[in-house]
């Protein structure tokens, strides 16, 4: 008789969508499907999701995963061995005693929190907090966002039962329990990464026990029992498990195989991030680095950036109109032809700067008032000089955080890239040359959802570590630096890092000029 093969499902809640990819538990993708939600923007450094839309988009994205993979493949229900869950960092949700909704849901990019994130680093015992916790004292934590919620919207903190994130919320829905993995707990700053606790530091500050937030598990935690009705709505088996899985940046480490000693894995998707795996917690006596947990054993450091393709949006939309529209007119990509634009600029745009912070800024600054920049503009520029230097910036910005990196960790050698970015081979060579260093995109730009799929694997116990990933990840290109683009690089790098640190008063002032004039009627 011959055997059936076996799949996994992994699925990724994130910024602006939820995947879901069905992979054979070789790692080969046999289907997918993604589905969108919109951010919601309303006021002044608001960003926030509809709960209800995420959990829909869950489902649909599973549903039809499954459905595609059924129809074009023959996959049956039985075969589907697991589903296992990748997720956003530092959302917030407000919920009831009966689970109802009392908010939306608060992402990482809301900024709203800003003043209390200023003052619980510089008057509440802040440092001490992320050194027991791992997260960086910011506006997109959890801790700042609960504590701006008590102090700003008194009655909706009175009347919360519980504070979860957008993975908890879409659990419960499905199995009724308030379940957390450490992975999305270690990104809260209420998570004590020695004792794998709440922080008792952390909560007191704001007011809350543990029993307002939900039960702590293991990423490798299981879950059963899909109502039958739903396990149909979905095509999957009741008895199909459920692992609760990581966040997703730990997640994409795992997904490019960049899980060994000096291995780096650099993303940039709507956002950025720079990520490393060691085998025990560590924090920065500086404050310039997270810690997140992936499994017991496996500790993720790294810093993140605000500002990623978000910033290609940015140009495409107000910088370069009418060549995205001839592009589409023309059935082409337009970000392919804003590149081939940026490509007729020699490397370093001819002395042209973009400091990226058009969403305030991360790693390494952890300031919510910086503000984007053009520096050094001269009549010899043009718009592919500040579309070349756009891209520039967001790699020079994401650099900036190695030098922290190595602090905790020592050399780092391979780098691992995926991503949206991961597209385009002038971003590729521009991150080999600014990190002087050899890049390799892996076959697999759905790297959370393997990295999930990988690690619902090994939590139930059909592979014995989580190296098996090595044999999953083939590479599509690799780029190793150009030396006449490294001189150039290095001779910018310096001018780049020094006026961050320069401008930080003026970041402040022009940054609470701006909240007051856009709060103010026109």
């Amino acid at each position: 008789m011959q055997h059936q093969p076996e799949y996994m499902l992994g699925v990724d809640i994130g910024t602006t969508s939820t995947k879901a990819v069905l992979f054979t538990t070789q790692g080969q993708v046999v289907a997918q499907h993604a589905v969108e939600y919109p951010l919601l923007c309303t006021t002044p450094g608001m960003a926030e999701q509809d709960p209800l839309q995420i959990y829909d988009a869950v489902l649909s994205a599973i549903k039809n995963a499954v459905g595609n993979a059924a129809g074009k493949n023959g996959v049956e229900a039985a075969q589907i061995k697991l589903v296992s869950f990748s997720a956003a960092m530092h959302s917030v949700i407000a919920v009831g005693q009966d689970g109802a909704l009392l908010s939306n849901s608060i992402t990482w990019g809301d900024n709203r929190a800003g003043a209390w994130a200023n003052r619980i680093r510089d008057e509440l015992g802040g440092h001490e907090i992320y050194l027991r916790t791992g997260t960086p004292i910011h506006p997109m934590s959890p801790l700042c966002k609960i504590m701006w919620l008590r102090h700003d919207q008194p009655q909706l903190f009175a009347r919360t039962a519980r504070f979860v994130g957008v993975k908890e919320y879409v659990l419960y829905r499905l199995f009724g329990d308030w379940l957390v993995d450490h992975s999305i707990a270690s990104a809260t700053g209420m998570f004590n990464l020695q004792q794998l606790d709440w922080d008792q530091g952390a909560l007191e500050l704001l007011g809350i026990g543990p029993q307002h937030l939900s039960t702590l598990v293991p990423t490798t935690h299981h879950l059963s029992g899909l109502a039958p009705a739903m396990a149909q709505q979905l095509g999957l088996a009741p008895a199909t498990p459920f692992v609760i899985g990581a966040n997703d940046g730990v997640l994409s480490n795992l997904g490019v195989n960049a899980i060994g000693p000096g291995q780096v894995a650099v993303t940039i998707g709507t956002s950025g991030a720079m990520r490393t795996v060691i085998d025990k917690p560590l924090t920065d006596p500086s404050g310039r680095t997270f810690c997140y947990a992936l499994t017991a054993k496996h500790w993720v450091v790294g810093g993140p950036t605000n500002n990623g393709g978000s910033i290609f949006h940015w140009v495409r939309d107000e910088l370069a109109t009418a060549e995205a529209a001839a592009a589409k007119a023309a059935g082409l990509d337009p970000y392919d032809a804003l590149t081939n634009i940026a490509e007729g600029v020699s490397a370093g745009a001819e002395g042209l700067l973009f400091h990226p912070y058009l969403a305030g800024e991360r790693a390494p600054l952890w300031n919510a008032d910086a503000r984007g920049s053009y520096f050094g503009l001269a009549t010899h520029h043009g718009k592919p000089h500040m579309i070349r230097a756009a891209l520039e910036g967001v790699i020079f910005s994401l650099y900036s955080i190695l030098p922290a990196v190595e602090d905790l960790i020592g050399p780092t050698t391979h780098m691992m890239a995926t991503g949206g970015f991961a597209r385009s081979s002038l971003w590729r060579q521009m991150m080999a040359d600014i990190f002087e260093r050899e890049v390799v995109v892996p076959e697999s730009v759905e790297s959370s959802c393997l990295g999930a799929a990988v690690l619902g694997l090994y939590a139930l116990g059909k592979v014995d570590s989580l190296d098996v990933i090595g044999g999953m990840v083939g590479s599509t290109h690799r780029h190793v630096p150009i030396a006449e683009n490294v001189a150039l690089y290095r001779r910018l790098w310096p001018i780049y890092a020094a006026i961050p640190k320069q401008l930080e008063q003026q970041y402040r002032l022009l940054s609470q000029f701006q909240r007051e004039t856009a709060a103010s009627p026109s």
